[in-house]
């Protein structure tokens, strides 16, 4: 071979040392230069006229391969250099191989031409499956091209925990059956290292399909093969190379490929390393062209020190400003390479050291939850590359009014996965004054905001001084009781009410008002108490059963031990107002023939007059009569459930009476299970069949709660769901399941039943979800915390949510003075006292602007007692942000920070004062700031000079004196204005 090589040299070169195939190994920046004493430059020329033509001719003939996933034996380091010896040799290889790491290869047997072929495209490997040449228009014809007989090697991802019955004879026999289906002949099955071999006479598609999968192999990605899972292997000049990432990860290696081409240059790409095989690098024409041979570059390579390959890229692509790199993918570093200083990250390649920095406009990757991730599954252990390590950190970020900057799914969007793509966000806060159009409504953001916010400081309240140091604040909280909590609630439904009126509202959130009002009503049932003159009269009739009392006759005087019994009436009433809809919807689907089922929807509602109308306009005078009694006596449900049962003994035949006459019977005999026989109905409605129709009537309200709460827990009962997702419609779909959060009012029910036990689900009723679908409305819960915690229905120092998010809503829409009158009614916690202060000044400081141009906003924190000093504080730092500095000094006198102050004064306002001959200006911002000179470091050589100076004046009394120093004075004057002419 040598000799060969060596004729085509011109004379005086052999004294060079040269590779096998006539290339210099140190390249032509080497510093062994050629020996050409003897050879005339025609020879030289004539030389390098025939190697470019030759390495035109080899490029031309040789395959490409793009993705790092693939491999090709020969490898195309070979092909190169046996077609630059034996021209032609690129049409007629023998037994190529070509395969993917982790998936399998394909043999093809005799002399294969692979001249221009673009294996990428032809060659598709998936899991357990090959496709050549997937578009059946580019296929040749049998024994022309791949589309020839060949060997296919598999590699299957068994089940870790059945291998040993994965071995079996069985799994055999199904690779058997499966290759015999596709017109293939089965080889073997290596349980070791899960190969299956087989043959095939020409190519489409081969491998498994999904059934054949999931009954044999289904372990996608959570076993890497055993032919993937090798030790790093070691170049021989010590450098170590990665697996394949995708391969690693179980992505498919195309997408990742297209990623990464719109991730890189080109000219990046060609210097990274092929992961198929670590011994290998990757070469295409236009590479090849610029060395005359793949192997003369890759053997300079490794004949040069990572410093000295570093140093040449920098020479001949770095601009003279080098831009800093960002950092690149997981791809070799040299472990004994002095370029890995202690400052450099083992993740960065050294390869791409020095590069420029290229700006290319990219949309960035995004990657569905269904494919296998880092982060969707157990990849902590596997090799990532630095960006999405790094990436990870980067987490979320909150900006003003809602702004939403964060590397994840769109808010409001159903879809999830990994993303590159960096999302800025305006995330609608203020979704509860905007109408079905998603404009805002000035007239809710007054209703739901301002309105709710002045009947709240109407109320009654305590203040507690907090001492702060240098100054106080006052906290307030609301005092009410029980006897004034039904005009507070009406006066609540009656602002609601009006937000009803308001044009353009989405059906959803009139809904969403429709259940505030009920809300508001049940808080006024349950918790609500009457004041008593002592004449008391009796609301119980001779059955026991309960009468309505009218809330708004105040001239009803209760007796004490009839209480429990009206209270139960009025949640009896709220019960039956709450489902009366749900019933007419109901209802109105049914056709006239069908009445004993409207008189069962009707009972489900309590409409009881309705339905005894019903039944006897119908002829049904019994079963009217019968009406009529339901929910009474306890006698009469006994009665109806030992005829029931005389029946059934007597083997009574049930096919001549109508099932929904029978369901009747069975909800009057006070079995609702038999009368619903597996109908659905919502939670309120089960709630009342519960305590109509099964429980006696004297039953206390916590006992028909804690009752229907045991029938939740043995999954007897609806689920009480919350009223958007109970009722809707919702413009977007919302995800609920079992236990998650159910309904404020079944919490406010749990509450009252819970009589003066603790109560823990208090931050899961006073969550958001709990009332409304936006995760982020708080502007009415907060109002009914603050009632209840008031009245004493429950207490808590931990709900600090709730005010944070009403804060943010009102910080959202300009309101800052109800922002901090919001945080004044924190709840003090001696573990954090200072966080009301904290927050008040975080809020002055950011909404300077919104608060300070106010008039009404600035006198309202005036009147709630928030310290001058900090106000003036907030502005001082703002006019100095902005560069006004005259006015940054004013607002740090006024708010005593004298440091500040002084500093402003000597570095930006003194000296324009002096210039000025504004002496008595100086004078009184000296001297205000004499008296905490103590405060003040440097006072001696600052500002206490202009005070000892006008000191001085003032004490020189004689004429004459004050006449030389007047003239002195002037030329001290006109001293420093050259100054300050020269130094602007």
């Amino acid at each position: 071979m040598m000799s060969s090589a060596s004729s085509l040299l011109p004379t005086g070169v052999l004294s060079q040392p040269y590779d096998s195939i006539g290339n210099n190994p140190f390249g032509t920046h080497s510093e062994s230069v050629l020996d050409v004493g003897n050879c005339d430059s025609i020879n030289s020329v004539q030389y390098k006229k025939r190697r470019m033509s030759d390495s035109v001719e080899v490029a031309v003939s040789l395959p490409t391969l793009h993705s790092s996933e693939y491999f090709i034996r020969p490898s195309i380091d070979e092909l190169a250099a046996s077609e630059l010896v034996d021209s032609g040799y690129c049409s007629r290889v023998p037994n190529v191989v070509v395969g993917r790491v982790g998936y399998g290869h394909i043999k093809l047997f005799g002399y294969t031409d692979v001249r221009g072929l673009n294996l990428d495209h032809i060659i598709k490997f998936d899991r357990h499956s090959v496709v050549v040449y997937e578009n059946e228009i580019d296929k040749p014809e049998v024994g022309h091209g791949l589309n020839k007989a060949a060997e296919v090697t598999l590699i299957l991802q068994l089940r870790s925990s059945g291998s040993k019955g994965l071995e079996s004879e069985r799994l055999i026999t199904k690779l058997q059956k499966s290759a015999d289906r596709q017109g293939a002949h089965f080889l073997s099955f290596n349980s070791v290292n899960s190969e299956w071999k087989f043959l095939v006479p020409h190519f489409s598609r081969f491998g498994l399909d999904e059934d054949e999968e999931d009954d044999m192999v289904v372990d996608d990605v959570d076993a890497q093969p055993a032919a993937e899972i090798k030790e790093p292997q070691v170049h021989s000049d010590g450098l170590v190379l990665s697996h394949s990432l995708p391969a690693h990860l179980g992505l498919d290696p195309v997408k990742m490929q297209e990623m990464r081409m719109l991730m890189f240059s080109v000219e990046e790409e060609d210097e990274e390393f092929d992961g198929s095989f670590p011994h290998e690098k990757r070469y295409n024409s236009k590479e090849y062209m610029k060395t005359g041979s793949p192997s003369s570059s890759a053997k300079s390579f490794n004949n040069r020190t990572p410093l000295q390959g570093s140093s040449r890229k920098t020479d001949s692509k770095v601009s003279p400003h080098t831009v800093r790199k960002a950092p690149q993918a997981l791809l070799e570093y040299n472990i004994n390479s002095s370029e890995l200083s202690p400052s450099r990250n083992i993740l960065m390649t050294g390869q791409n050291k020095g590069m420029q920095l290229r700006l290319t406009k990219i949309e960035g990757f995004k990657l569905e939850e269904k494919h296998p991730t880092p982060l969707s599954g157990g990849y902590s252990k596997n090799i990532v590359d630095a960006a999405l390590f790094m990436g990870r950190s980067f987490r979320v970020g909150w900006g003003p009014n809602g702004v939403l900057v964060h590397s994840g799914t769109p808010v409001g969007s159903s879809r999830s996965g990994l993303s590159s793509v960096i999302s800025v966000q305006k995330v609608a806060i203020d979704r509860a004054v905007r109408d079905e159009n998603n404009k805002v409504k000035e007239e809710l953001v007054d209703l739901c905001f301002s309105t709710l916010l002045d009947l709240h400081k109407s109320l009654d309240h305590e203040a507690t001084d907090v001492d702060l140091g240098s100054c106080k604040i006052k906290l307030l909280k609301v005092v009410c009781n029980r006897i004034t909590l039904s005009e507070i609630c009406r006066a609540y439904i009656g602002i609601v009410e009006k937000q009803l009126e308001v044009t353009g509202l989405s059906t959803s959130s009139r809904v969403l008002l429709m259940h505030q009002v009920a809300i508001w009503e049940l808080i006024k049932v349950l918790f609500s108490e009457r004041e008593t003159s002592g004449n008391s009269k009796p609301l119980i009739d001779d059955d026991g059963e309960e009468m309505l009392v009218d809330m708004k006759d105040s001239s009803v005087d209760i007796d004490i031990e009839a209480r429990p019994f009206v209270r139960r009436a009025e949640f009896s009433y709220w019960l039956q107002d709450s489902v009366c809809h749900r019933v007419q919807e109901e209802v109105s689907c049914l056709n006239d023939s069908s009445y004993l089922e409207h008189i069962l929807l009707l009972l489900t509602g309590r409409q009881l007059d309705a339905a005894v109308e019903l039944a006897a306009s119908r002829g049904d005078v019994r079963l009217s009569i019968l009406l009529s009694q339901a929910g009474g006596s306890i006698v009469n449900r006994s009665d109806m459930a030992q005829q029931l049962d005389l029946w059934r003994m007597n083997g009574l035949d049930f096919e001549y009476i109508e099932n929904d006459r029978l369901r009747l019977y069975e909800l009057l005999a006070g079995n609702i299970q038999g009368a619903l026989q597996g109908s659905s109905v919502d939670w309120k409605r089960y709630l009342g069949l519960v305590m109509w129709y099964q429980l006696p009537p004297d039953t206390s309200l916590p006992i028909i709660i804690h009752t229907y709460q045991q029938l939740l827990d043995k999954g007897r009962a609806p689920h009480p769901v919350p009223a958007y997702i109970d009722e809707g419609p919702l413009e977007e779909a919302v995800d609920w399941s079992v236990g998650d959060r159910y309904d404020i009012a079944y919490y406010l029910m749990l509450l009252h039943a819970n009589e003066d036990k603790t109560f823990s689900p208090l931050k899961t009723m006073f969550s958001a979800l709990s009332s409304t679908h936006d995760p982020l409305d708080y502007h009415m819960i907060w109002h009914q915390r603050a009632i209840l915690e008031a009245i004493g229905a429950f207490s808590s120092n931990d709900l600090h949510i709730l005010d944070m998010s009403l804060v943010s809503q009102l910080l959202c829409l300009g309101q800052c003075h109800w922002a901090i009158y919001v945080v004044i009614h924190m709840p003090y916690d001696d573990n954090f006292p200072y966080i009301q202060a904290n927050l008040i000044k975080e809020i002055l400081l950011q909404y300077c602007e919104t608060w300070s141009t106010q008039e009404i906003q600035r006198q309202f924190i005036e009147d709630l007692g928030i310290p001058s000093e900090w106000m003036h504080e907030a502005l001082a730092i703002y006019f100095q942000y902005i560069g006004d500095l005259p006015k940054a000094l004013e607002h740090f006198l006024k708010s005593s920070d004298w440091q500040k102050a002084h500093s402003i004064f000597m570095t930006s306002v003194a000296h324009y004062l002096f210039l000025s001959s504004k002496h008595s200006e100086i004078w009184r911002i000296t001297s205000s700031m004499e008296d905490h000179k103590s405060e003040i470091a440097d006072w001696d050589v600052g500002a206490g000079i202009y005070i000892d100076f006008y000191v001085i004046i003032s004490s020189l009394q004689e004429e004459n004196i004050m006449s030389e120093l007047g003239h002195l004075f002037k030329d001290v004057r006109r001293a420093m204005q050259s100054a300050c002419v020269h130094s602007w």
